[in-house]
């Protein structure tokens, strides 16, 4: 199958704030800051024709340049901890001419050469089909046993829709395959940008399946706690003196 000749950008967000893991973007794992393990694996692909940080603070994009990356200034009410993402990607996307943009977020560390190039070819492959890929795995904590409460008693977040037995009191594994996504990657038509209302995913979302680690993502203490006991890291090298 010969699959088309496209250009694709990398795009990494990384914010100077977190509020469940302060500074975790650039907190030091087995010797080097966490966002270079998705900066190097995105240089050495040789898939994009740019890797670029969007970040506001000033050492996130010191140490993004060290390892290789271009800096995109953001500006500071679009690293709000409640500011959508189509906000910043539209930002670092303005005035670029690629076909395609790739979102790859520094809590994935586990994320190879292997893993992006896996990607794009299935994105290529999709073609029209789809307007973007996102990452998922199989779900750990299935949502028809998760409840919302309302005064003093709860309703099943996701319900069966005919009768029978309900999908909270059965055995997960008769229960429908759910996918979720995590944070390893994101692909899209740059297409989807444009329009009264733009999007970073489109309407048509593929998935992309991860194996092992790769869609790990770091969010809490407890998860780069995880990370440091693991191996397979990719592997991370400073490109300026």
């Amino acid at each position: 199958m010969t699959l088309p000749v496209c250009s694709v950008v990398a795009l990494v967000p990384a914010k100077g704030t977190s509020l469940r893991l302060p500074g975790k973007n650039i907190r030091p794992l087995a010797g080097h800051p966490l966002i270079a393990y998705t900066i190097s694996p995105a240089r050495e692909c040789d898939l994009f024709t740019d890797v670029v940080v969007s970040t506001e603070h000033p050492e996130i994009a010191e140490i993004s340049e060290r390892y290789g990356a271009t800096v995109v200034e953001r500006p500071a009410e679009m690293a709000d901890p409640m500011s959508p993402d189509i906000e910043w990607v539209l930002h670092a996307m303005s005035g670029r001419v690629e076909d395609a943009f790739a979102i790859l977020r520094p809590t994935s560390p586990f994320r190879t050469v292997g893993t992006l190039r896996r990607a794009w070819e299935r994105f290529l492959e999709l073609g029209d089909g789809a307007d973007s890929i996102r990452a998922v795995e199989p779900v750990r904590q299935h949502p028809a046993k998760m409840w919302g409460i309302e005064g003093d008693v709860m309703h099943p977040v996701m319900e069966r829709p005919d009768p029978g037995t309900p999908w909270h009191s059965m055995q997960t594994q008769s229960l429908p395959q759910v996918w979720a996504q995590n944070s390893s990657l994101e692909i899209a038509w740059s297409r989807v940008l444009e329009g009264e209302t733009p999007t970073i995913s489109g309407e048509r979302v593929a998935p992309f399946f991860t194996e092992g680690a790769e869609g790990l993502s770091i969010d809490y203490p407890e998860d780069f706690e995880r990370a440091e006991r693991m191996s397979g890291l990719p592997g991370v090298r400073e490109v300026v003196p």
